[in-house]
């Protein structure tokens, strides 16, 4: 029986906020940057207690990666926060010369990442990051599931040298993860052990697509989940020891289905087990303003449209 307990629900950001000020008070080294979205990133209890840590940069987004890399140069680790479009997109050149090409042991801390950004409507609903930012030679892609996960991955960032980027959202979502658990870079987590058919979910798709797994239970249907929160570098074994059994997979994610999760299985299987797929993922569109979750629906990206693709495997 597939358990859909969960303790609260929190946003993701919540996660980040949280584990930063842990970070504050046991590593000197930890600062912080911002491009004028303090609240939204919730460095406000970090700020209160380690003002001369902090540097908020403005609307200057290119400017505040440049100033991230430099301050590695020092012995610090700076994480750099704001929206999830504007950490990407609008800095690219930034994060590839002074960060990624260097080496710089910065961390990307991108908030409100994906449809579920809401009301604000396509052009903060950034749905491309993944694949940008997976692209650059030794970035470590980073994308949680809950409030704890955002929190255990944002210290485990912390401890680990070099470039990386992490991906939280806006929305309130169930936390279902332990408090206590252990990060480990790179490495997926079984949720669920399954026969019939292979979810590799990541983010918030990782709750859809236990929802989805309960459901498909109670119709004789035996799916195995795997949450995928290290995009790169990407747990290849688990995913083939999965496949092997189930011989389908499904993989779902908040993102572009055109350089996202979906993308990077492919790519393993086509090498060492080619393998039926199917895909939840946004189909090469921009989003639109609305609540999360009626977007979701829309865009196909939710439960049900996780239901849909694992039946059309079978």
């Amino acid at each position: 029986m597939i358990d859909l307990t969960y303790t609260e629900k929190k946003d993701t950001r919540s996660g980040f906020g949280d584990a930063l000020t842990e970070l504050g008070r046991t590593n000197p080294n930890v600062v912080a940057l911002c491009a004028d979205l303090i609240g939204s990133l919730k460095m406000d209890q970090f700020i209160k207690e380690n003002p001369e840590r902090f540097f908020q940069i403005g609307i200057a987004e290119a400017n505040m990666m440049g100033i991230a890399a430099g301050l590695t140069i020092g012995g610090k680790i700076p994480f750099a926060g704001t929206f999830a479009e504007f950490a990407t997109a609008r800095v690219y050149d930034q994060v590839r010369q002074s960060i990624a090409y260097s080496n710089k042991n910065v961390k990307i801390a991108a908030s409100h990442a994906g449809l579920t950004l809401g009301e604000d409507g396509a052009t903060h609903q950034t749905l491309e990051d993944i694949g940008l930012m997976k692209m650059l030679p030794g970035m470590v892609v980073i994308n949680p599931c809950d409030y704890n996960q955002t929190k255990a991955a944002t210290i485990a960032a912390a401890e680990y040298d070099g470039p990386v980027y992490l991906r939280f959202g806006r929305p309130v979502v169930p936390i279902f993860t332990p408090a206590d658990q252990k990060f480990e870079i790179g490495k997926g987590i079984l949720m669920n052990e399954g026969s019939d058919v292979t979810i590799v979910a990541t983010g918030h798709l990782v709750w859809e697509s236990l929802i989805a797994a309960a459901e498909l239970e109670k119709e004789g249907i035996s799916c195995e989940v795997i949450n995928i929160h290290t995009i790169k570098p990407l747990d290849e074994e688990i995913i083939l020891n999965s496949v092997k059994k189930t011989g389908k997979i499904v993989t779902a994610e908040e993102h572009n289905i055109l350089g996202g999760l979906g993308e990077s299985v492919a790519r393993v299987l086509a090498q060492k087990l080619p393998t039926k797929q199917a895909f939840v993922a946004v189909e090469d569109k921009f989003g639109e303003s609305g609540s999360p979750f009626d977007l979701m629906k829309k865009y196909g990206i939710d439960s049900t449209a996780v239901i849909q693709k694992v039946k059309s495997l079978l």
